[in-house]
């Protein structure tokens, strides 16, 4: 069927068309209802996981796997090996260890077999149950006088808020009650360190597994390689550690995998100018050892060679040979960094402004099934908001607004900064009079309430003059801007009324022939505390000429007059010259006119 039918670009993601009222308008709300959608599958399988007992009854021929309810609670309550294994296998953490300290009290033994078992298990999950629900460790994760923690890289936010590996925990323990002790058993401990930030002590582990006369696998390296970094503050100390692991492991005979050249190649980014020369000898390696690099490799060799600060001439080159290399293949995810490679490759493309590259890795999207390594939806939405910028800056308006139809609201909900370069492509191509049409795509995004997008709308309409059809679109347009001003939508912030807000509206009202609406907005500057310019009531007079409306004028020069303007001299003799006035309005133009002369 997906090659049969063609994708429709007016509507969302396919993941939301069972409810067409819940289809989503922006990304907020796309992040929203896809997250419901799971959580509601998730509450559904806990509940039918929870209760078996009332999904005893199965109709369907032949049997629907995920349907029938699965075990989620320990059923053996006997301190046994087999009650251990039973919770190894649901992923309980805490139990298993209960079990095994009873099984240990009882004095029975438990094979080696079960006790890698429980440590994989311990070191995967951090000595903690999956998904609990306890707020994050927050404590270093070496000794608080480490020095690294001085110097060097700056410490993320998500490296505070992640679970750490705690001094003497149930995996190190059990470690040490273990009479016998095998290269699994030291495997699962230092994936576990490394995993969970404790690089120091992986290391120590390491030398103690070979004092024991042991030789690490292929995984234990490939821990150790993506650890070394962390532990040495120079390039060349960085890159000399990762060198020695490598000789340990041809020493050892352990045959290397993709897991780790990509560990080496993510080593090297962190190795300044050195990694390019070592990076293309490891690919090198690669291709000698018959490994096909992933995405992942990939992306590194990207970062390691593109540096904003530098030419970009041969990062360009760098990103057209990768590209050439992925032509025509479709990569499956074997490392999870693999879905990182697109939202970098397009990132160069705009830093470098390259759109026949940006062209290229959009269609390596489209072969076999590369469209999954993507990333989730925030990815996908900086991939294709970064496209769109490029789009917008190197592409006619006419292309522009093809891609634009083709993604929006498909696969992609602009944010405020998008909406932005669209405009700016509009008006650079001087196509100017679409913006009504893009105001009501702004509106639809939830992005009506972002004052300085706002803005932006309203001077780009109110900067130059128009045809007559133009201009009317552009005072309804304004009119509807008007609206979103004066809602008062709960939970949302509202927009302040500003001085060039006010100045734009009022202009376009009046170049739309909407002189009635556009004297409603002078009461606003009252109401709002703002001073309209002066330019702006020069074109409510010469409004009021075309209308021969006198009083108009006059109570125009008493506004200016209010406001203690500059211009209320000049308006002044202006409706003086230009109107017929009536004797009374003589005498008060003349008393604002010596008042506002007296003010100068």
């Amino acid at each position: 069927m997906a090659t049969r039918c063609r994708h429709d670009p007016t509507t969302p993601h396919n993941l939301f068309q069972d409810d067409p009222y819940l289809s989503p308008r922006t990304s907020a709300e796309f992040k929203l209802y896809s997250l419901s959608q799971e959580s509601g599958r998730a509450a559904a399988k806990y509940f039918v996981n929870a209760n078996p007992k009332f999904f005893q009854k199965d109709f369907a021929q032949p049997q629907i796997p995920c349907l029938i309810p699965e075990d989620i609670e320990p059923r053996l309550e006997e301190v046994s090996e087999a009650a251990l294994v039973e919770r190894i296998s649901l992923r309980k953490v805490k139990a298993a260890v209960e079990m095994y300290d009873l099984l240990l009290q009882s004095g029975t033994a438990v094979s080696m077999e079960r006790t890698n078992e429980l440590l994989d298990l311990i070191c995967l999950h951090g000595d903690r149950d999956p998904g609990q629900k306890d707020n994050p460790e927050t404590e270093d994760l070496e000794t608080p006088d480490d020095p690294r923690r001085k110097k060097g890289r700056q410490r993320k936010a998500f490296d505070l808020l992640r679970v750490i590996w705690r001094e003497n925990n149930n995996a190190e323990r059990i470690f040490n009650l273990m009479p016998m002790r095998d290269e699994h058993s030291y495997s699962a401990l230092i994936r576990g360190m490394v995993k969970h930030g404790a690089y120091a002590k992986a290391f120590n582990m390491y030398t103690d597994m070979l004092n024991n006369r042991l030789v690490g696998d292929v995984h234990i390296f490939n821990a150790m390689i993506t650890a070394a970094p962390e532990l040495r503050e120079k390039y060349n100390e960085k890159w000399e550690l990762i060198t020695e692991l490598l000789k340990q492991m041809s020493e050892q005979k352990v045959q290397p995998n993709l897991l780790t050249f990509n560990a080496i190649l993510k080593g090297l980014r962190r190795c300044g100018s050195l990694a390019r020369s070592q990076a293309l000898h490891t690919l090198s390696e690669m291709k000698a050892m018959g490994i096909v690099p992933s995405l992942a490799s990939f992306d590194h060799v990207l970062s390691i060679f593109y540096k904003a600060a530098s030419s970009s001439q041969g990062q360009t080159d760098i990103l057209q040979e990768v590209i050439s290399e992925m032509v025509g293949k479709s990569f499956s995810c074997q490392d999870p960094d693999d879905v990182n490679f697109y939202c970098s490759a397009m990132r160069i493309c705009l830093d470098t402004k390259d759109i026949e590259q940006a062209y290229r890795v959009l269609n390596l999207l489209g072969v076999g099934e590369n469209w999954r390594l993507l990333g989730d939806s925030y990815q996908q939405s900086v991939y294709y908001g970064r496209f769109f910028n490029l789009l917008c800056i190197m592409e006619h308006i006419d292309v522009v607004l093809k891609w634009y139809k083709d993604l929006v609201p498909s696969v992609y909900y602009p944010n405020p900064q998008g909406m932005k370069d669209l405009l700016q492509a509009l008006d650079t191509d001087s196509r100017l009079d679409l913006i009504p049409s893009i105001w009501n795509d702004i509106r639809s995004l939830g992005h009506g309430n972002k004052a300085d997008l706002v803005e932006e709308v309203l001077s780009l309409m109110a900067r130059d003059k128009h045809s007559p059809e133009v201009q009317e679109a552009f005072a309804t347009c304004a009119l509807d801007v008007k609206s979103v001003f004066d809602q008062e939508d709960r939970g949302r912030p509202s927009l302040e009324w500003t001085a060039p807000a006010l100045t734009h509206i009022t202009s376009l009202l009046l170049a739309g022939n909407k002189s009635q609406q556009a004297w409603g907005m002078l009461s606003l500057f009252k109401t709002k505390n703002r001073v309209p310019s002066g330019g702006l009531l020069e074109d409510f007079l010469s409004s009021c000429k075309i209308s021969g409306s006198s009083q108009k004028a006059v109570e125009l020069v008493q506004l200016s007059a209010g406001f203690c303007m500059p211009a209320t001299t000049k308006l002044a003799k202006r409706v003086k010259e230009e109107f017929e006035l009536t004797e009374e309005q003589k005498v008060i133009i003349s008393d604002l006119e010596v008042a506002a002369e007296a003010v100068e």
